[in-house]
C-alpha cells in the first residue's frame, strides 16, 4: 500500500539525548512534525524555538529528511509583542495552550483564558493557529469528564468570541468532542491519536493498572472509541493525524505516581493502518494521514510517498531512550503492517 507521505500534527520529541530516539522514529514516517513546546524549560520565545529546532534538525539520521514545525507555549505572561513577532517570523507555526497542570510539564500553562483575549485577537488577525489541550483543570470535575467540560464551558465560548481564529482541539478522546467538531466551521479541527483509536479505559484497568496505557486525556469508554474510529476513518476534513507520541523512561511510568504519555512514534502510521483496515477504510487512510491536515493549515500536499506492506512483525519490549529505556505501545506484540524498506 502506497500513500502520500503523512505528517504528524502533534508530537513530543523531548530534548537532549532523547532526540536520537524520537526524531529518528518520526523521520522514518513523517515529512512534517509539529513539535510540542512543553519541555522542562517551556519554549516561550522565538529564540528558544530557534535553538530547539536546530537540536531537532541535528538529530535527523543521515539519509532521512523531516521538517519540524515549531510552537510557542502560551502562559499568562506571554505578550502581544511576542505573538506579533512570532506571526511575522516565519519560524513559529502555532501556539499551544495548556491549562495549567492539565498534563506533563504544563505547570506554567494558562489559568485564566479571558486574560488572554489580546493574544487571541493577534492570532485571529495574523492567522497564527491555536492548538489546545482541551481539559478542564477544575478539581471538582471528574477526571473522565474534563474534556467534555472544557469543550462546553471554554472552547465553545472561545470559538464564538473569535469566529475566524484557526483552532485545533488536540488528541480528542470523547464522542462529545467528535460531535462538537463536526458542528464547527472549517477553521476548527481536531487531531486523533492511534492509542485512542486502538484502546479504551477497559484496557487501562484490565486485571490491574496498566501504566503504559496511561495518557492525558485518559482513554475513555468503548462508545467514545467507536466515535473516534468513525470520525478518523470517515474522510471528514476536520479530523487528521496527530500522534501525541509522548515518551517517558520506564522508571517514570512504572512507579507510585507514573507519568502520563504513550510512545507510538516507533510504529505510528502502522498502528493507524491497522485501525483503518479493521474499519474497512484503508481507502481513507491517506486523507486522514496525508491530506486533511495539510489542507487545514494551507500547506502543500507532500510530494514523496510512503509504502507499507502487509507483513507481521514483533514490536520490541523495550527501546533505547538516551541512557534509559522506554516501553513502547504494544511492546512485545505482533503488528500486521510494516514500513517497506
Amino acid at each position: 500500500m502506497k500513500i502520500i507521505q503523512p505528517d504528524d500534527w502533534h508530537c513530543h520529541f523531548r530534548d537532549g539525548e532523547y532526540l536520537a530516539r524520537t526524531v529518528s522514529d518520526a523521520a522514518q514516517r513523517f515529512n512534517r512534525v509539529v513539535a510540542m513546546p512543553n519541555l522542562l524549560v517551556a519554549v516561550t520565545t522565538i529564540e528558544q524555538a530557534t535553538q530547539y529546532r536546530q537540536r531537532i534538525l541535528a538529530s535527523i539520521p543521515p539519509g532521512l529528511t523531516m521538517t519540524p514545525l515549531m510552537t510557542l507555549y502560551l502562559t499568562q505572561k506571554t505578550s502581544v509583542g511576542t505573538l506579533k513577532e512570532a506571526a511575522a517570523s516565519g519560524l513559529i507555526f502555532a501556539c499551544k495552550l495548556y491549562p495549567a497542570g492539565a498534563t506533563t510539564h504544563s505547570e506554567a500553562g494558562v489559568t485564566d483564558l479571558t486574560a488572554l483575549t489580546p493574544l487571541f485577537e493577534v492570532m485571529e488577525s495574523t492567522g497564527l493557529p491555536l492548538l489546545i489541550h482541551g481539559e478542564s483543570i477544575n478539581k471538582e470535575i471528574d477526571v473522565f469528564d474534563r474534556e467534555a467540560v472544557f469543550v462546553e464551558q471554554s472552547l465553545a465560548p472561545l470559538i464564538k468570541k473569535f469566529p475566524s481564529l484557526k483552532i485545533v482541539l488536540e488528541h480528542i478522546s470523547t464522542k462529545l468532542a467528535v460531535e462538537f467538531i463536526e458542528s464547527c466551521p472549517p477553521n476548527v479541527a481536531a487531531t486523533i491519536t492511534a492509542h485512542h483509536l486502538l484502546y479504551n479505559r477497559n484496557d487501562l484497568f484490565r486485571h490491574g493498572i496498566r501504566p503504559h496505557y496511561y495518557c492525558l486525556p485518559l482513554l475513555k469508554r468503548r462508545e467514545d472509541q467507536i466515535a473516534l474510529r468513525r470520525a478518523a476513518t470517515s474522510g471528514h476534513p476536520q479530523f487528521f493525524l496527530g500522534t501525541d507520541s509522548a515518551p517517558h523512561a520506564v522508571e517514570n511510568k512504572e512507579n507510585e505516581c507514573g507519568c502520563a504519555g504513550i510512545y507510538t512514534a516507533h510504529a505510528a502510521i502502522e498502528f493507524y493502518a491497522e485501525v483503518f483496515e479493521e474499519e474497512n477504510a484503508l481507502g481513507h487512510l491517506e486523507k486522514f494521514a496525508s491530506i486533511n491536515g495539510a489542507q487545514f493549515y494551507d500547506l502543500p500536499i507532500n510530494k514523496n510517498t510512503l509504502q507499507l506492506e502487509k507483513k507481521h512483525w514483533k514490536i520490541p519490549k523495550y527501546l533505547a531512550f538516551g541512557k534509559e529505556t522506554l516501553v513502547p505501545l504494544n511492546a512485545g506484540k505482533m503488528i500486521s503492517w510494516q514500513l517497506s524498506q
